[in-house]
């Protein structure tokens, strides 16, 4: 028998439906293993109790509760790094406003540390400046219930959006023949880490 070690990581990704759904098995829809629950809410801000109407100062953002070691935190930021475009400071995809800007919220000095070397790793492996922010994580609110696993809630809806905003091409333009180097630099980077 393990015992389940519970732990969490929040990350802005743009349009929270999309980033969501980045930790569910693409198939299925089924959380991945070792991920517990997953929330899209609204963090950063300051006022309280945000509203998807009323979320000044928030960004969209996305809620991990994950047991480790079945999924590592490293795992979630190679996830989080595969799905955001780390050069632009104004949105993410097609979505612009400061509420779908890039971000990793930190909850403690193992996950500042962490989420500083892979923000150092992914700027030298793409060979320019990333403005993708790090931040230490304050309260988190849900978003609305509707909002929540929006994939399967509406995946018609979910799908002409997804499609239409670029998302897939833009990763692609990205990413195009570096992720094999990507991966091979986190093992180096993380097997520091003590």
């Amino acid at each position: 028998m393990t015992l389940e070690k519970k732990e969490s990581a929040i990350f802005a990704m743009g349009c929270f439906w999309c980033g969501e759904s980045e930790f569910r098995d693409h198939t299925s829809g089924l959380l991945l293993p070792g991920i517990l629950s997953l929330r899209v809410g609204y963090a950063g801000g300051t006022h309280s109790n945000p509203t998807y109407e009323h979320h000044e100062g928030y960004k969209e953002a996305v809620k991990v509760e994950f047991d480790f070691p079945i999924i590592s935190y490293q795992k979630l930021l190679d996830i989080f790094w595969d799905n955001v475009d780390p050069f632009d400071g104004k949105g993410q995809f097609c979505d612009k406003g400061f509420s779908y800007t890039s971000a990793i919220y930190y909850r403690d000095s193992t996950q500042k540390k962490m989420a500083i070397i892979s923000h150092h790793n992914i700027q030298k492996i793409l060979g320019k400046e990333i403005v993708t922010e790090l931040i230490p994580a304050t309260t988190f609110y849900d978003a609305e219930e509707y909002h929540q696993n929006y994939k399967e809630r509406d995946p018609i809806r979910y799908g002409c959006y997804q499609r239409s905003c670029g998302r897939d091409q833009r990763l692609q333009e990205i990413w195009r023949g570096l992720k094999s180097s990507h991966e091979e630099k986190n093992k180096i980077f993380y097997n520091n880490i003590t």
